[in-house]
């Protein structure tokens, strides 16, 4: 699963689509046009579907060893293949810091135009991001944040705190007219700070809903086996228990497993990050499984969108800024069956 991201950093909540038409600057003293000439914005350039500049764009990431990270692959391929403007350098994913590094240091020796980077620990490869940064060569950093907004040029990534909020939010709605009702977690990784992230936003949530209490919460691997594990030690423990968040859909495989196990099916569940497993739960509704709060791979198709904008000279429709934003913070939006049809094509394996 990602690593941490700032969940103080200021950025624009990106939706499914962005708005085409550019934005219109208006003057603070009047209503009426001065002179009759048109605000600058008017004449920005605009990144959009039409065929521009050739722009080459290297992107580094992990090994997909998860089903989100998998997903980030993908979507950064298909992204560019949209495009007959954009020829994608994409290496071998590795976990391994030391050989991430050299992979993109190829890349920059390449000259590519534009770089995109997840990194599979931030804070190791802020240094190659700065040394890009310095020969000239524009960085997307890409969820797992570097230690300095100097080694990026732009960040994009999710919210993991807003998991955790909007989790709280819809199961707190979902049990406000519940006398004394009682949920439980079963979280990620506990020394991921991302894991801290969604734990707080999940409880700072529930703070709105003076009749729910969170009575356990076990932490797991992101594994299927450890969500199976945990959560039979949850379901042992609480007998009785109105909602369960899970952090992560991959886990939440093995989690519904030992739900199954057990024979029980008298509380709701809430996933996270958008697995098409989920997906699939939640349209058939004969389960718990009720909803899952996103974390969207589709960032990896946005960062590929910026790193062409960026490497045309080029800024965003539907904003009046000349130049891309230097940080973009995906919507952490809640799929249930009212619109899980919408969200069915983003879904990961």
């Amino acid at each position: 699963m990602p690593e941490p991201t700032f969940t103080s950093r200021r950025g624009l909540l990106f939706g499914a689509a962005a708005v085409s038409a550019g934005a219109l600057v208006t003057g603070c003293t009047s209503n009426e046009p001065s002179g009759g000439d048109e605000p600058a914005a008017n004449n920005q350039p605009a990144a959009d579907d039409k065929p521009g500049k050739q722009v080459t764009i290297g992107f580094a990431g992990p090994q997909a060893d998860h089903g989100w990270l998998n997903a980030i692959n993908d979507n950064a391929k298909k992204r560019a293949e949209k495009y007959s403007d954009v020829t994608l350098e994409i290496t071998e994913g590795s976990n391994d810091t030391a050989q991430q590094i050299g992979q993109i240091e190829t890349l920059i020796n390449k000259k590519v135009d534009v770089l995109v980077i997840l990194p599979a620990d931030g804070k190791a490869l802020t240094q190659v991001g700065l040394k890009a940064m310095r020969a000239g060569i524009p960085v997307v950093n890409l969820d797992r944040v570097f230690n300095t907004p100097q080694a990026y040029r732009c960040w994009v990534g999710g919210d993991n705190y807003g998991m955790g909020l909007n989790a709280g939010h819809y199961i707190g709605e979902k049990l406000k007219d519940k006398p004394d009702a009682k949920v439980i977690e079963l979280a990620g990784l506990d020394n991921l700070e991302l894991t801290k992230q969604r734990t707080q936003g999940f409880d700072d949530a529930l703070k709105n809903y003076p009749n729910i209490r969170k009575v356990a919460r076990q932490a797991a691997e992101f594994t299927v086996e450890s969500g199976q594990a945990k959560m039979a030690q949850l379901l042992q423990a609480q007998s009785q228990f109105d909602a369960l968040w899970n952090h992560d859909d991959d886990q939440g495989v093995g989690a519904l497993r030992a739900i199954e196990q057990a024979g029980r099916d008298d509380f709701l569940m809430v996933g996270g990050a958008g697995a098409l497993s989920a997906f699939e739960a939640i349209k058939a509704d004969n389960g718990v499984l009720k909803a899952t709060v996103l974390y969207p791979p589709t960032m990896a198709a946005s960062a590929i969108d910026l790193a062409r904008a960026l490497g045309q000279g080029k800024g965003i429709g539907g904003l009046a800024e000349f130049e891309i934003p230097s940080s973009v913070t995906c919507y952490s939006a809640v799929v249930d069956k009212d619109n899980v049809d919408q969200y069915m094509p983003t879904g990961f394996k």
